[in-house]
């Protein structure tokens, strides 16, 4: 685990890898879609308890067939138990499979032009990292002290205290002015890419110093320069963050609430104020934009109209930025998130417990997500476009697009009745 001292490359502001754009990502929550054991039952084993990555790997054929151009994985490293309490950072979880499991999944990808993208966790790690045991059996004479926020003088029943991440215990917070966390981030970070994937989703980024960001994709970069490399952000200033941290992206939030949020409300005053930010995000990066992801209630159980998901996802694929959809939105998945334990479960289902597309309203909504993903496609220049809100009521709103070159869209929204939106 020690980390070798070295320079980190010197390099300016990233530049959009060129194939993003046009394409949509899909997400999946590895471990959950997959149906495996909620807790790793040895994670200091060196042999597979399950081949869950390989079920996901019939799954690819109606991503491509969606039209999507790439997959996002929640952690896929071995860890304790959801995969963002990691243990080892460098080896499939053990029930996702082993390294050849990985290495067929990614072959399957790019065969079907599908771009992986990784979630790393590098703002926190699992109890049982190996550093932070040796630190529980070694104390001050650990090697690995000063990758933590350690009191020695305090006790939280260890013999000393530790900072956590937003009060979960078994989520130990890593230093990150600590140059070994930095080198082993990095050293994580191009494992991956050297094995194949094509980027990196950086969890919790907007709790990591930007300066340890701004260190983390200079070094990334220079060595994948096509890597597409996007942090979490819920709020802030997410323009500034991009900026100072170096990263290409962050994810959208403040849309993701306004769209649910005015739906139901029928107030579309929220969502122009929404749109109006989103463009100024626009024109400095190309915001991450999302109906709906791991951490979120379903977006057809949090719209007080399901009707309304056609607007909603209108919205999405038409404002620049790099779109995502989360596995079963597709086909009308429900669920909602509580906060307690084990309340993410109802929105991390396994594959076979989602929808079917039998039926009316369900073969419709299926065919929604695939014109407006076959609409993203077409119009690959909305990765990068202007937007202006042009004319905002209660219940009807019109926005405009423009590419650098001069092509335009101009996108309608309308709540009256059961909802309708067009793009001319």
């Amino acid at each position: 685990m020690a980390s070798r001292p070295r320079r980190l490359a010197s390099r300016g502001p990233l530049t959009l890898p060129g194939w993003v754009a046009g394409r949509t990502f899909y997400h999946l929550h590895a471990l959950g879609a997959a149906g495996v054991a909620p807790s790793n039952p040895d994670v200091g084993s060196a042999s597979p308890t399950d081949r869950g990555l390989r079920r996901l790997v019939p799954w690819l054929d109606h991503v491509a067939n969606l039209g999507c151009g790439g997959v996002l994985l929640t952690p896929i490293g071995v860890a304790m138990t959801h995969g963002y309490d990691v243990v080892d950072p460098f080896r499939l979880d053990q029930r996702l499979g082993d390294g050849a499991d990985f290495d067929a999944f990614v072959v399957a990808c790019h065969d079907r032009d599908l771009r992986l993208i990784l979630d790393g966790v590098f703002n926190h790690v699992g109890r049982a990292f190996p550093s932070f045991s040796d630190v529980v059996d070694r104390g001050q004479a650990s090697e690995f002290a000063s990758w933590f926020h350690i009191d020695f003088a305090g006790d939280d029943g260890d013999g000393f205290a530790y900072r956590d991440f937003e009060g979960h215990r078994d989520l130990v917070a890593l230093n990150h002015r600590s140059p070994e966390v930095l080198h082993w981030a990095t050293d994580v970070a191009r494992h991956w890419l050297d094995r194949g994937a094509d980027g990196w989703r950086l969890d919790v980024a907007y709790t990591v110093p930007a300066e340890f960001w701004k260190a983390f994709t200079a070094e990334v970069g220079a060595h994948r320069a096509d890597a597409l490399l996007f942090g979490e952000m819920i709020h802030g200033d997410y323009a500034s963050f991009v900026a100072d941290s170096g990263l290409h992206s962050v994810t959208q939030y403040e849309l993701h609430k306004a769209l649910w949020s005015a739906c139901n409300d029928h107030n579309l005053f929220e969502l122009s104020w929404a749109l109006t930010r989103h463009a100024a995000f626009a024109s400095v990066f190309p915001p991450v934009t999302f109906l709906g992801n791991h951490d979120v209630t379903r977006v057809m159980s949090q719209l007080a109209d399901p009707s309304h998901i056609g607007p909603a996802g209108a919205v999405v694929f038409t404002v620049p930025g790099i779109p995502c959809v989360y596995y079963g939105d597709e086909l009308g998945a429900r669920g909602v998130k509580e906060q307690r334990p084990g309340g993410d479960d109802a929105v991390r289902p396994t594959l076979d417990a989602l929808p079917s597309a039998d039926g009316d309203d369900a073969r419709r909504l299926l065919e929604l997500y695939r014109s407006l993903i076959a609409f993203r496609r077409e119009h690959a220049w909305l990765v990068d476009a202007s937007l202006e809100v042009t004319e905002t009521g209660k219940e009807h709103l019109e926005y405009a697009v423009r590419s650098k070159d001069g092509q335009a869209l101009r996108v309608t929204i309308d709540l009256r009745g059961d909802g309708s939106w067009s793009i001319t």
